[in-house]
């Protein structure tokens, strides 16, 4: 006897979903939307202003069995605006061990689950990694519906190195394990990118400011919302100007320039690079450099690529 399916399962849909409409509205008209396929979907949204989602995204949130998200109460402004009515269940920190395997057995269902988070990209500073891992052990589709990220859209407007980042997220909210914390930063050869939240901007930019100096960086505060404000001067400056009652309601991302030694030698790379790319291919303008420096040569085509403006093999 051949065991069979229930149709319902092979078409994605569950019980909870028989019946609601798979359809989302733009510009006050309504867009039919298919049935998303079975599988797990990691779906970026916006990071403060609600016009930041992709159409992509939109229409796999109208077509999913059920969203995932870290707050209900905040996914559902974005549902409500785009009038999508598929049904929302609590994802975050705190629940994701009782509620992982619920999911996983949505997806063993042929279900199709969006994960959120509360505004960004899903698993930046949130606990997805491991539904994503125990997806992909099962054997279940994954796939990602990339959109607004607070680390990049801090990065291009800082005025910084974008060439090579680090990415922290929150420090230690202990002024001791943070200050430990940035000690272990201060030599990463790149820029920086952190997380902070209002009540502790000042305190941390104090904290930087001892362990840095005066290294450049930029408070990028309320991205893409109606009071976005982006600071960008030395850490010292900024250490004072929070200091003395600058600003601190809503969420931060400080990005912070690289070691002084670093930049340096990036400035000198690009510098021989110019020189060698007058004269030379890419391939033997990056050959050069590498051996002059003693820099990867993977790192330095990297820049080469970067300085050209334009695609080139290697080899």
């Amino acid at each position: 006897m051949t065991y069979r399916r229930p149709l319902s399962r092979v078409l994605g849909m569950s019980p909870e979903s028989k019946g609601r409409p798979y359809r989302y509205t733009l510009f006050g008209t309504a867009v039919e939307a298919p049935a998303a396929a079975p599988g797990l979907y990691l779906v970026a949204t916006p990071i403060g202003n609600l016009g930041d989602i992709t159409l992509r995204a939109l229409e796999l949130l109208a077509g999913a069995n059920v969203i995932a998200c870290e707050d209900t109460r905040v996914t559902r402004k974005l549902t409500q605006r785009y009038g999508i009515t598929t049904p929302l269940t609590p994802y975050h920190e705190h629940n994701s061990a009782e509620a992982r395997p619920k999911l996983l057995a949505r997806l063993e269902d042929g279900q199709a689950v969006a994960l959120l988070s509360d505004a960004g990209t899903p698993l930046i500073s949130d606990p997805g990694y491991k539904l994503v891992r125990a997806a992909c052990e099962a054997g279940h589709p994954v796939t990602a519906l990339p959109g607004a990220s607070a680390v990049l859209t801090a990065l291009s407007v800082a005025g910084l190195p974008t060439d090579r980042f680090f990415f922290e997220g929150f420090l230690p909210s202990r002024q001791a394990a943070r200050q430990r914390r940035i000690a272990a930063l201060a030599s990463i050869p790149a820029t920086l990118v952190l997380f902070e939240t209002g009540p502790r901007i000042a305190a941390t930019l104090a904290d930087l400011t001892s362990a840095f100096g005066k290294r450049a960086a930029a408070t990028c505060r309320e991205l893409t919302k109606l009071h976005e404000e982006v600071k960008r001067a030395d850490l010292e400056t900024l250490a004072h100007e929070f200091a003395a009652g600058a600003e601190t309601r809503g969420e931060f991302v400080i990005v912070i320039d690289p070691p002084a030694e670093d930049r340096q030698t990036i400035d000198s790379v690009d510098d021989l690079l110019r020189q060698a790319l007058a004269r030379v291919s890419v391939k033997d303008a990056v050959g050069e450099v590498a051996l002059a420096t003693g820099r990867p040569r993977r790192e330095v085509y990297q820049r080469a690529l970067s300085l050209a403006k334009g695609p080139a093999d290697e080899d």
